[in-house]
This record gives C-alpha cells, structure tokens and sequence, in this order.
C-alpha cells in the first residue's frame, strides 16, 4: 500500500516594513526557492529600506517574499506575475491576508507581460527558475520598462555581465549570485 507524504509547510517571513514578521505560506514544488532573509535584508539594504511611491514588478513572484517584502516597505504599486496554478492560487491567499493595498497578483507569464504592456516600473525583481534559461532574454525585456532612474534586482546561479546596464551592487550567498542593475 502506497503511503501519501505529508506536503511540507512552506513558508518565509516578511523581514521589514508595515507587514514585518508576517509569514507567507507557499507550495512545496521543486523550482520554487524563495530569496533567503539574508539576501532580502542585503537587497533592501541597498535600496534604502523603505519603497515610497515606488512601482514595482516581481516578474517570476513564487513565494512572493520580494513583492510583498517591497509592499510592505511603501511601495505604490507591485504587480506579481505567477504563471502555474497552486502558486498562484496561494499568492492570492497570501495578498487577501496581509491585505497590502497596491497588490496586484496575475496569472501570466514575465516573458509576455513585459512584451504586451507598456507600463514603466521604478524597480523590477528578476529571480526565474535557476534551471532555466530564461534570464538574458527576459534582462532585455526589462530594461525596455524600466522608468527613468529605475533598477532591476537580479538574482542567478552565476554572475552576471550584462551589456549596456550597469552593476550598482552584486553580492553571493549559497549558489545564488545577486545584484541590482541599472541602464548604462
């Protein structure tokens, strides 16, 4: 007889701002690794802790720890892209919870939202799926909407040289290689 697994409880606290210390719960699936508190902490470090009018975009959202991280430091807007089901499902959950106004969850895909809008954002999270090759292609695409001065947070299981942006911050923690870009 087949034993059913108990599915893990996955989940990751909000490390700062309005909603610190609230915890976030998401699917036990095996491409889906939330930004460590330490790299987040780093992250809003260099940003400067709070995100105050700010329009953000968290194109591969998953577990949502830098969406909701950024909603809760002040930013405006921050809109999630979450293209598979559960997850998405639990990002709703989890917006519906914290009830961080500003929050919009959709179900799409980063590669066809940046295509299809026009919409400029101050600041972009780019954290695809470390197995995928994704990232240069989907690095391009935001720089295209970014607002002038914004930035693009990028983490990666190797660093990046990207032609035309400029590295402000890179660091390294565990396999992940993380830094925030801007236009040359």
């Amino acid at each position: 007889m087949d034993s059913v697994q108990p599915q893990k409880n996955n989940s990751v606290r909000i490390i700062g701002g309005e909603c610190r210390s609230r915890v976030l719960h998401f699917p036990d699936l095996p491409d889906l690794r939330p930004t460590p508190d330490r790299v987040r902490e780093t992250l809003f470090n260099w940003l400067g802790q709070r995100l105050d009018g700010l329009v953000c975009l968290d194109a591969f959202a998953g577990s949502g720890a830098l969406g909701f991280e950024a909603a809760s430091r002040g930013a405006a807007r921050v809109v999630m892209l979450e293209p598979e089901r559960s997850t998405f499902d639990a990002l709703l959950k989890n917006a519906q919870v914290l009830a961080q106004n500003g929050v919009e969850v959709l179900r799409r895909n980063a590669q066809s939202h940046l295509a299809g809008t026009q919409e400029r954002y101050d600041l972009i999270f780019l954290d695809p799926p470390f197995a995928s090759e994704l990232l240069p292609g989907i690095l391009l695409l935001a720089a295209t909407r970014l607002a002038p001065g914004g930035r693009i947070y990028v983490e990666s299981p190797r660093p990046l040289a990207p032609t035309g942006m400029g590295v402000l911050r890179s660091g390294r923690a565990g396999q992940s290689h993380f830094c925030l870009l801007e236009i040359a």
